[in-house]
């Protein structure tokens, strides 16, 4: 096998509009079929994007045998199963994020693909970006000097009722959606698990979800501090404090695929007045192709996932204490 062949499960708009591209667009990729539960829908939508085959059922995708990985970008509450469906029927799985409504479902989705033999990963696509590849690096290699403090933010605005991020029964709210990227990087940047869980969660009075929610989480060197909102004005930033040094990421999450992206460094000089501020750019690089290619790789090297589903589990604990130091999910 020289390439893998993919399925989408599901004509969810963040495939249509930026992963099946991104997968596409990856030299180790062929995007060859598509389902949704209404032929027509997917028919359509393998035509506008040229997908060869679509399937009338997420059950038909399942039994095709020419796919090797399938992309799940169904809602929050559908990855557990149909992830394991998947497993079963042979498929690599590349779900997104989060992995599972519950760290116990997420593990029970890791045995399911281990028992089968595949490969299972949490579509965090950020972090296969070159721009974070030398964040990390700057941050593990003592550019800033020992990491002591991570703040982020995540926000946008949705308030339709319908929207499937507003629905509490699919998994929506702002934790899960977005405040989950906040959790993730701060785990990541200190290579370790949270000591202490700390948060508050505004929630929507009619439907339930979580529409603004702020953690702290302790680590064993250092503080990492994070707020999302799905009631506010579209934004992102991360922010990175050392004892020698800071780091500020413009765009982090939805990183941008035919723009330069921007980090800036800053150590020395006289801050706050006048620091001395590096500025790096990277060249334009889709974080959906980047990952795409990655998982692909992996398949066909026979090495684990590129970022081990335990990982999701970690993450999916952090957030389940985050709801009960809030006061309950």
């Amino acid at each position: 096998m020289s390439v893998v062949r993919w399925g989408v499960l599901s004509t969810a708009k963040i495939g249509r509009t930026k992963v099946i591209p991104g997968i596409q667009a990856a030299p180790s990729c062929e995007v060859v079929a598509i389902a949704s539960r209404d032929e027509a829908s997917a028919r359509g939508v393998a035509d506008e994007l040229g997908i060869p085959e679509a399937h009338g059922s997420y059950e038909a995708l399942l039994a095709d045998p020419d796919l090797d990985a399938v992309y799940i970008p169904v809602p929050n509450d559908l990855h557990a199963p149909w992830t394991i469906a998947a497993a079963r029927a042979g498929k690599h799985v590349l779900c997104e994020k989060p992995l599972a409504m519950t760290a116990a479902q997420a593990e029970e989705m890791i045995a399911a693909c281990d028992d089968a033999g595949v490969l299972l990963m949490e579509a965090f696509m950020y972090r296969h970006h070159p721009s974070w590849v030398a964040v990390r690096d700057l941050v593990a290699s003592g550019r800033i000097g020992q990491l002591v403090a991570v703040q982020s933010w995540f926000s946008y605005f949705n308030d339709d009722p319908a929207n499937i991020r507003n629905i509490m029964a699919a998994g929506g709210g702002a934790l899960y959606d977005i405040g989950c990227y906040g959790v993730n990087l701060s785990r990541m940047l200190f290579d370790g698990e949270p000591t202490r869980v700390t948060g508050s969660v505004v929630r929507d009075p009619v439907g339930g979800t979580d529409t603004l929610v702020s953690g702290i989480l302790e680590f064993a060197g250092g503080v990492a501090s994070f707020t999302a909102s799905t009631r506010a004005e579209d934004d992102q930033r991360v922010h990175i404090y050392g004892t020698r040094g800071r780091i500020s990421v413009e765009i982090p999450f939805n990183i941008p695929p035919h723009l330069p992206t921007r980090i800036h460094v800053a150590a020395g000089g006289d801050p706050p007045v006048a620091p001395l501020i590096e500025t790096l750019t990277f060249d334009a690089a889709d974080p959906y192709t980047v990952e795409a290619e990655a998982f692909a790789r992996a398949i066909l090297d026979g090495g684990p996932a590129p970022v081990p589903p335990d990982d999701a589990v970690a993450n999916l604990r952090v957030i389940e204490a985050l709801f009960e130091a809030a006061g309950g999910s």
